[in-house]
């Protein structure tokens, strides 16, 4: 609830009421143009309380909240799969079609010196970054279907299926840090060895430490709702 301040009311009101005295007022009669002004102010007056604006309320519920967030998640898993599907079909068109797909394999990165270096060290790096594209994509995906099922339940949260989500999102999340930390050892080394090559976070390999603890999260968020599921299980039935 947004009231307007009661000060700026008061100014309003008090101008209101100078003009309908203002033949009373020697300086308003020596300066008439005030009365237009004064006139002005009483017609916005009277129409600000035809639309009763001086209170306005703004309400944002619970399932308004869900359905935007239901239509970002939407949008970042179609762009998880857009780019996970391009890492693969890049892949493939490079190593069995055009090996000048490398010079501009995805987004404008560069792999033709790896490419040039071996063909299956560009395939394990390429591999790496279409499996970690995967995982994100599923996992936004497990989101988008969560709250497509209205399986996110705000009265009662702790169930069987937000627990389910809570752990598949830890295994996700931690196989994410996984691959993206042995994608971006391997390209350190492929580094040392003279190869140049874009920076890791072009690669989608970024961001491991992040991804793990991010697992971490989920893997603590999974106990609690676990604990509370049964929690709530015993209050049910002692109900």
């Amino acid at each position: 609830m947004y009231e307007m301040d009661r000060h700026f009311e008061n100014i309003i009101q008090l101008l209101f009421t100078l003009y309908k005295y203002t033949d009373e007022l020697m300086f308003f009669k020596k300066y008439k143009f005030y009365n237009k002004y004064l006139l002005i102010i009483n017609k916005f007056i009277s129409l600000l309380n035809h639309f009763k604006l001086f209170r306005m309320t703004i309400t944002i519920t619970p399932t308004q909240i869900l359905k935007v967030l239901h239509v970002v998640s939407w949008i970042i898993f179609i762009g998880l799969c857009v780019n996970a599907g391009g890492f693969l079909f890049n892949s493939l068109f490079a190593l069995y079609y055009n090996p000048m797909a490398a010079n501009n394999f995805w987004q404008g990165i560069d792999l033709s010196s790896l490419y040039d270096f071996d063909k299956g060290f560009f395939l394990i790096i390429t591999l790496y970054m279409f499996i970690v594209g995967t995982l994100k994509a599923v996992l936004f995906y497990l989101i988008v279907k969560l709250i497509h099922d209205k399986n996110l339940n705000l009265n009662q949260p702790f169930n069987n299926k937000m627990t389910r989500f809570v752990a598949n999102g830890a295994y996700l999340s931690l196989g994410i840090s996984f691959f993206s930390k042995w994608g971006a050892d391997t390209l350190k080394w492929l580094i040392g060895k003279g190869v140049q090559l874009p920076a890791i976070q072009d690669l989608n390999l970024g961001g491991a430490d992040v991804w793990f603890f991010m697992g971490f999260i989920f893997w603590v968020l999974k106990q609690l709702f676990k604990r509370g599921e049964t929690i709530q299980t015993e209050n049910d039935l002692t109900i």
